[in-house]
């Protein structure tokens, strides 16, 4: 059955184009004039992806997204405007837009973010009868993340979670290892069973051996009673082991039996008690150094290393740090009784240029830290308090003459004028529903005058009823 795709806009030439182009990539192809038609076309026909205009005529496209999203969630919608701002982008991207396309745009640009809805979308129908069986909090769905990079992680995810094969996965701290554990555990044949976590980081290695593996009554000082190990609890389950690269040599050689034989002693017992575990680990460290270095068992590192996931720091997926931020915001709302809080331009901006060397754990902390800050419901970049005394800040030119100086003052303060003047263009265009007129009279200039700044800006007004303001809109040139 072939991909069916929708594209939206109130240009002929604009559906013609994108038709042009999809069709020869063997898609079945429908249009739509408005945002009413293709409400009705989804209703009569199932579509998997939707190109869809922001500025229409009387439903613009945010309004249809939300809509869509209301009723067909399972369409990925590729939002497409000649208003290339991040504003708009945010917008569209909080009522579930897959991704945001800026006029003009190639070939290759529809192309490549089609093909990219399309994979996200085989990978969740490749996996939909696992994932409805799912807890809810660990469905793929979940762990956010649209970037090429987190589309590999989930492909790896759906492989090795239907079977038992032993999983090590690797990451810098705060990149979610535990999640994903969890996701393979949840989307496994023992999601029924018990998942245990153990922090090999946190124990010493008596109280560790004790935790995995148990002991008897009189095993050591303090061993009041018998007590049931991690390796006994996590029977029939999956047992995670967190930040492995810490075990002492003397508690390696201990798994390394478990793993093999399948069996175990608690800490003082004589008895041998059998296991059926599926071994899932992770480290932030590199095992493959450490086993160079003499620290790790070369023979317990191939018997983990069976099945590697890696997963990308937050550096390295800029892309994915809007939807994170929105996920965090949405659920720390809840929490605090804020569920309308906003980010601004700036705020935005900030956490996509930060570096995040605490990945996505120090962005949770930083949302959560603003929400908290913030007393309007609306984020802004001061209430970034742990991350924007860091933040890159642009070069500066430093003039070395006063006539240096001089062209570098002038060109700031023209760049500022022509900053506000746009600015003050545009929102009258917006208070008055685009219509020239009535903007020029709103701020007390002459048409002329008002259409002058409008060409030293390159913004021209177009629409398809020139009796009709709402349907006009906003290009730049």
């Amino acid at each position: 059955m072939k991909t069916r795709i929708l594209v939206v806009d109130d240009e002929e030439i604009v559906i013609k184009s994108c038709m042009r182009i999809l069709v020869d990539n063997a898609y079945e192809v429908d249009s739509a004039p408005s945002g009413l038609a293709a409400l009705r076309k989804i209703e009569e026909s199932p579509f998997d992806v939707m190109i869809l205009d922001i500025m229409m005529p009387h439903m613009d496209g945010l309004e249809v997204l939300q809509r869509v999203k209301e009723t067909h969630p399972d369409i990925d919608v590729i939002m497409v405007t000649g208003l290339a701002q991040i504003e708009t982008a945010v917008r569209s991207m909080k009522l579930g837009a897959f991704d945001y396309l800026p006029k003009p745009f190639d070939p290759d640009e529809l192309k490549l973010v089609v093909e990219r809805a399309l994979e996200r979308r085989q990978l969740l129908q490749e996996n939909l009868s696992l994932r409805t069986e799912l807890s809810s909090k660990y469905r793929f769905e979940n762990i956010v993340g649209s970037s090429q990079a987190m589309q590999n992680v989930y492909h790896l995810i759906a492989k090795c979670a239907p079977t038992n094969s032993t999983v090590l996965i690797t990451g810098d701290s705060g990149t979610g290892k535990e999640l994903i554990a969890r996701a393979i555990h949840f989307n496994s044949l023992r999601k029924d069973k018990l998942f245990v976590a153990v922090d090999c980081n946190a124990l010493s290695e008596t109280l560790l051996e004790s935790e995995l593996f148990g002991h008897v009554k009189g095993a050591f000082t303090g061993a009041v009673a018998n007590k049931r190990g991690m390796f006994e609890a996590a029977d029939g389950g999956t047992l995670f082991l967190d930040e492995i690269s810490n075990l002492s040599m003397s508690i390696q050689a201990k798994l390394l039996r478990v793993i093999q034989e399948r069996e175990f002693r608690a800490v003082g017992d004589t008895r041998v008690q059998s296991t059926n575990i599926r071994l899932v680990t992770a480290t932030n460290k590199d095992i493959k150094t450490m086993v160079a270095d003499g620290t790790f068992r070369e023979d317990l590192f191939y018997r983990i290393n069976i099945f590697p996931i890696q997963l990308p720091p937050l550096r390295e997926r800029h892309e994915d740090i809007p939807a994170l931020a929105f996920h965090f915001l949405k659920a720390f709302g809840k929490e605090l009784g804020k569920e309308s809080t906003e980010f601004s331009e700036g705020a935005l901006s900030a956490l996509v240029n930060y570096s995040w060397p605490g990945n996505v754990r120090e962005l949770e902390n930083t949302v959560h830290r603003a929400m908290i800050l913030s007393s309007d419901k609306v984020i802004r970049q001061a209430h970034l308090t742990n991350i924007i005394d860091v933040l890159p800040r642009p070069e500066l030119d430093v003039p070395r003459t006063s006539d240096e100086l001089k062209r570098l003052k002038k060109m700031a303060r023209e760049k500022s004028v022509q900053e506000i003047e746009k600015n003050f263009i545009l929102e009258a265009l917006k208070r008055n529903t685009w219509n020239v007129t009535n903007s020029a009279e709103e701020t007390g200039m002459l048409r002329a005058n008002f259409q002058a700044l409008m060409k030293k800006y390159d913004i021209k007004i177009r629409g398809m009823d020139p009796d009709d303001p709402s349907s006009f809109r906003v290009e730049f040139t």
